[in-house]
């Protein structure tokens, strides 16, 4: 259990802005990969319970909505949401090495403000249509599966280029990546319906290999932005098809 709890504190200080102490020094990170769908989880819950304090204290639902998923981005700093951004503006350069220089580019490009709005819309959309008595549970699920794909990635896919958050974070075992996956579906299992979970489970891992194909075949690899962009894809793909499954239910 203690490794578990340094795990889980280096994940929060690697993937949000809480100060956390660390118990270990160094902070295992790669090892880290396997307590992010706990952390998830955790910031789900956050953003939901923001979104049901809105609209407990009588805000309309797109407004509500869009507070609570503010508070998500303040709450991690934006990280996945900057990596997004700089996936898309990368991707637009004519060849790799002109991609990697875009994407370290700390200006936001019209790609990248498209894929935010896009992003954020899909996402104050669906929240916005769930039924307040699952909302919870939605955003605890969609946030741990979201997380999941990450240690995948990072422990399958070279890196495109030796330097760079990925690179530092350290390559996860494949043991960590398994135990990541299973973390996020026990954790979609317990807060869903059992057929509603595997299809989230299912969308989870589409969204991420197509966007980890996207990668390899334009970069060559992961980098952290990769991984940040993997996450809010997943993010969007689960959220709209829990909130389809969830309203229709």
């Amino acid at each position: 259990m203690g490794d578990w709890l340094d795990d889980l504190l280096a994940a929060a200080a690697f993937l949000t802005r809480i100060p956390v102490p660390h118990r270990a020094s160094p902070p295992n990170l790669a090892r880290a990969y396997r307590a992010f769908p706990l952390l998830g989880a955790a910031i789900g819950a956050a953003v939901g319970a923001v979104y049901l304090l809105s609209l407990w204290i009588g805000l309309p639902v797109i407004g509500a909505a869009a507070l609570a998923l503010g508070a998500g981005a303040v709450l991690t700093g934006g990280l996945h949401e900057d990596g997004l951004a700089d996936l898309a503006d990368g991707f637009g350069g004519e060849d790799q090495a002109a991609r990697l220089d875009a994407m370290r580019d700390s200006r936001l490009g019209t790609y990248g403000s498209l894929a935010l709005l896009t992003s954020f819309v899909a996402k104050i959309g669906a929240l916005s249509a769930l039924p307040r008595s699952e909302v919870l549970v939605a955003m605890i699920a969609t946030h741990a599966l979201a997380r999941a794909p990450l240690a995948v990635l990072a422990a399958a896919m070279p890196y495109a280029r030796a330097d760079g958050l990925a690179a530092s974070a350290g390559r996860p075992d494949p043991r960590v990546a398994l135990t990541a996956c299973v973390v996020a579906a026990v954790i979609a299992f317990v807060a869903l319906p059992a057929a509603t979970a595997t299809i989230a489970a299912l969308v989870t891992a589409a969204a991420a290999a197509s966007v980890a194909a996207l990668a390899q075949r334009q970069i060559g690899g992961q980098t952290g932005d990769v991984l940040g962009a993997v996450e809010q894809v997943c993010e969007v793909a689960v959220l709209l098809t829990l909130a389809a499954r969830l309203v229709r239910g």
